[in-house]
């Protein structure tokens, strides 16, 4: 007997917003994960607001907010504006976030206005750390062989508002017809986002772009450490420096030996004499093609760097996943640090998505 097409809407109902994912929805273990960090948060979360006694409104729960961007990296979300679409109506988005079905939604501008805090205050780059502070717990980084390398970052700017510097009107600049004009980063600067640098690399052409960085433990693939830096040719060493330095520091043995896989962009004699100085075996892919390599000849027929240059393959998987599913091929923030925030917590997502499947993978393989 067909049936009849009715709807009939009850006035009441006794399910739970637990009741509507299943129990093995990949967000749920993302969830419990992300809850954790965020709980050794609270001391930061509490500073970045007045005191209640001091009264006002209550502003966005920062927690809440958090989840809410990860969300936004995890599903694809253009913008903010479509984020509360879909957590006006999703139920599971609803559900991550943790808000209730009466609960209702934020506006987009307030989401953006409160996103500015948790960036002003670093919440972000301290979110990344507690996810890393998982993995160390969970046995999933190995803390001494790692690789790095660099990606470029479109802006999101034009090349219309790449004008001279000393113009002050747009109008009686380029004016978007630069055919056969010659262009510098040292005469000219985007008046959209004036952090973005005209740069190309490869056979790419130039646009404006930032550079993004990442540091990878070489057991995973989990990533370690993130940062956005200028654009320029000199950035993925500099950046590396950093990162390793930062990662010699955290280990407790000073004396225990680490290693770090890159590509041939990295093989140049400052950077190797650079991470040896810190004790810090650079096992680089050597460029010779019409020079010398500045990687001894010692440690590129070692073990080791055999299985460095074969591993560092791996902080590919991260880029790609960062540009394919976390928006980052075109960043739709401008500045500097903002850039660098979505990028840390892009990474911070592709963490939680690794950490995932890593859990899935060890049970059935005991």
């Amino acid at each position: 007997m067909r049936g009849a097409d009715t709807f009939t809407e009850s006035l009441f109902t006794l399910r739970k917003l637990e009741d509507f994912v299943p129990a093995v929805h990949p967000l749920r273990a993302i969830r419990t994960m992300t809850n954790a960090a965020l709980a050794k948060m609270n001391g930061l979360f509490a500073n970045m607001y007045e005191a209640d006694i001091k009264g006002g409104r209550p502003s966005v729960a920062p927690e809440k907010l958090l989840r809410a961007m990860l969300l936004q990296v995890l599903y694809s979300v253009r913008s903010e504006r479509q984020l509360m679409e879909q957590v006006q109506y999703n139920l599971l988005f609803r559900w991550f976030i943790g808000l209730s079905m009466d609960d209702s939604v934020w506006v987009p501008t307030v989401f953006t206005k409160n996103r500015e805090r948790l960036i002003k205050h670093d919440a972000v780059i301290e979110f990344f750390n507690e996810v890393l502070a998982i993995a160390q717990e969970k046995n999933l980084l190995c803390g001494d062989h790692f690789s790095v390398d660099g990606t470029l970052i479109q802006a999101w700017a034009g090349h219309k508002s790449f004008v001279r510097r000393d113009d002050d009107d747009q109008a009686n600049g380029d004016g978007g017809n630069f055919k056969g004009k010659k262009r510098s980063n040292e005469t000219h600067e985007s008046k959209t986002d004036p952090d973005a640098r005209l740069y190309r690399k490869g056979g790419t052409a130039s646009e404006l772009r930032y550079m993004g960085h990442t540091l990878s433990d070489n057991r995973h693939g989990l990533v370690a450490s993130a940062v956005v830096t200028i654009a320029d040719g000199y950035a993925e060493r500099e950046a590396a420096k950093v990162m390793m330095n930062d990662a010699r520091q955290a280990l407790d043995d000073p004396q225990r030996e680490m290693t770090v896989g890159a590509d041939k962009g990295y093989d140049a004699q400052e950077f190797v004499a650079a991470c040896l100085e810190i004790k810090i075996t650079p096992h680089v892919a050597q460029n010779k093609s019409g020079r010398q390599s500045a990687v001894p000849e010692a440690i590129a027929q070692s073990a080791g760097y055999a299985v460095s240059q074969q591993k560092r393959k791996l902080i590919e998987q991260g880029f790609g996943w960062a540009k394919t599913v976390g928006g980052m091929r075109q960043v739709m923030v401008r500045g500097l640090k903002k850039v660098d925030q979505m990028f840390v917590l892009t990474m911070a997502a592709y963490n939680l998505i690794r950490m995932r499947t890593l859990g899935q993978i060890r049970p059935q393989m005991a």
